[in-house]
């Protein structure tokens, strides 16, 4: 059995059917989950780990440590202690940011082997909570080119929207949209993100198409952040566009 999920079961006065309501599924279903190899839906991992008050990969450690690259590992120990994190991101929607359903379609388009897809979002979902769920989470600000949320199916884009529009809204989280009508700008040479840490220099983490990097030399990343964000929106437009969504009408 998963004696680790059960133990926190039991310590959280917690059962299948209360589990089940929860997570939104059926209790024979939830039932299963206490068993070898039972692994719920990444989804619902989440509200059981919530639920319970566990982390992820406590409860389900083999879905977490086995699909972290090696070359993306030192960036998530700079996540976990950045006191401020500056993310712009012109194609997708930031991994910090995204729905396991978004999450999963876009693992889904790259090279993973389909047994590995599941690992990967468990561990974007885990990146998640280090970063948003401590006591004293960091402030994030994210900006946004519109053409990022413009793709995707509807039936994973209107739920990823939904919860934009729910993050946007934390006092410790500020999101931008850049709206296409900016026209070009230098943000579109690629992703980045500047992370500021106590009593050490700025960091940053620049993505490519074989493996991301970490950078000292933050300067260059500051020039175009300063032009990136200028050209957003503001917060309150910014939600107003999530919420009207008209090119998913």
């Amino acid at each position: 059995m998963n004696d680790v999920l059960r133990v926190a079961m039991a310590e959280a006065g917690e059962t299948a059917e209360s589990l089940a309501e929860q997570a939104g599924v059926d209790p024979k279903t939830a039932a299963r989950w206490v068993s070898p190899g039972r692994l719920p839906h990444p989804r619902h991992r989440a509200a059981v780990a919530r639920a319970l008050g566990r982390e992820i990969g406590e409860l389900w450690p083999e879905v977490v440590r086995r699909r972290e690259p090696a070359w993306f590992r030192p960036w998530t120990d700079v996540e976990q202690d950045a006191t401020s994190l500056r993310s712009f991101e012109p194609s997708v929607i930031p991994g910090l940011l995204q729905t396991p359903e978004y999450a999963h379609a876009v693992l889904s388009s790259g090279p993973l082997a389909d047994d590995e897809i599941e690992g990967y979002v468990a561990a974007r979902l885990a990146r998640q909570a280090a970063v948003f769920d401590r006591p004293r989470p960091p402030l994030t600000v994210f900006v946004i080119d519109e053409a990022a949320l413009r793709r995707g199916e509807p039936e994973i884009m209107h739920p990823q929207l939904d919860h934009l529009e729910v993050m946007a809204r934390r006092s410790c989280l500020l999101l931008h949209v850049v709206p296409l009508r900016a026209g070009f700008h230098p943000g579109q040479a690629g992703a980045f993100v500047i992370a500021s840490l106590d009593d050490t220099e700025d960091i940053g983490y620049i993505d490519d198409q074989a493996a991301g990097r970490l950078t000292n030399d933050v300067a260059p990343l500051w020039r175009v952040w300063d032009t990136v964000r200028s050209v957003a929106l503001p917060r309150d437009q910014s939600i107003q566009l999530l919420k009207a969504r008209e090119w998913l009408r």
